[in-house]
């Protein structure tokens, strides 16, 4: 029921008093607002370390689905390639004979020239150079929006994984491990604006900064050069590798990031930048190798 109110009221010139019907106020339809309102206060409030292990804790009642979907697929592949022709397979089975004979010979350069780097370490009484532990991880999901490029793999904690670790593929480099789960990892691509670290050009020693975040829709992805020396000069015609410069302590260095082959005055004129181009291959990678390092207190 409204209540009343006596109130002045003018007619002409005569003023009088008059009963006014004051109606109540409605603060039912205000309530939503205040309830949110309430809400996210009590979010800001709750402690940092609350809102960590509730997301780490959806984040874990989640990959069972990631991981689950990314098996499926695995299985939907297997009995495609079951379609195929024994033609097909054979001819498949003879490329992978000359890849395995390539490999093993690759291999072993590759030991021989382990064993003149520790020749060479000895004799000059050098630091040794950080230890690997090579980890194939299979990638189960991919997400690439105009705020990071990340992917998830296959292990986490139940293989050693740590935060940290670099992540590589035949083509160079994948990444940088920034979440680790109990079965499951988050990568953040090279691609990513958050990616940022120390590279060289091939043949050249001094090092400039690579950032990642140059990607738009239906490019080819790429990367950030800055910082690099006056004097570096570099033509389509002959482009330069760059590969990382092993400071830092995270990644070894000499893994290819891609290439370079146009460079600019910086708008401060004291350096050059320009555009990494990166692998095509970066969006459709199915297997990545995490390298965890054996003394992590080197690192």
């Amino acid at each position: 029921m409204p209540s009343s109110a006596l109130a002045w009221t003018v007619e002409g010139n005569r003023p009088y008093l008059s009963l006014t019907a004051v109606l109540p106020k409605r603060y039912d339809q205000a309530r939503p607002v205040a309830t949110l309102g309430v809400m996210l206060l009590g979010w800001l409030l709750l402690p940092f370390v609350l809102k960590v292990f509730t997301r780490a804790t959806f984040f874990e009642i989640q990959a069972p689905l990631v991981v689950a979907e990314s098996y499926a697929e695995d299985l939907r592949t297997f009995w495609a390639n079951r379609l195929h022709s024994k033609d097909e397979l054979l001819k498949a089975g003879k490329d992978l004979s000359g890849l395995f004979a390539q490999y093993a010979y690759s291999t072993q350069q590759n030991a021989e020239l382990q064993a003149e780097i520790l020749r060479m370490e000895n004799l000059l009484n050098l630091p040794p150079m950080p230890a690997f532990r090579f980890e194939p991880a299979r990638v189960a999901k991919r997400d690439f929006t105009g705020w990071w490029s990340r992917m998830i793999i296959r292990k986490g904690s139940n293989y050693g994984i740590p935060v940290g670790a670099p992540v590589v593929f035949s083509g160079g480099v994948v990444g940088r491990v920034t979440e680790v789960h109990r079965y499951t990892a988050v990568v953040d691509l090279i691609t990513s604006p958050t990616f940022r670290l120390a590279a060289t050009m091939s043949g050249d020693n001094r090092p400039f900064s690579y950032q990642g975040g140059l990607n738009d829709a239906f490019k080819s992805p790429r990367g950030l050069a800055e910082f690099v020396p006056l004097d570096v000069q570099v033509s389509r015609a002959a482009p330069k590798r760059v590969v990382t410069s092993g400071l830092g302590g995270v990644f070894p260095g000499g893994l290819t990031l891609g290439e370079i082959a146009n460079l600019d005055s910086s708008p401060d004129g004291l350096f050059k930048i320009g555009e990494v181009t990166l692998d095509e291959r970066l969006g459709s990678l199915t297997e990545v190798t995490v390298l965890v390092p054996l003394n992590p207190e080197e690192q």
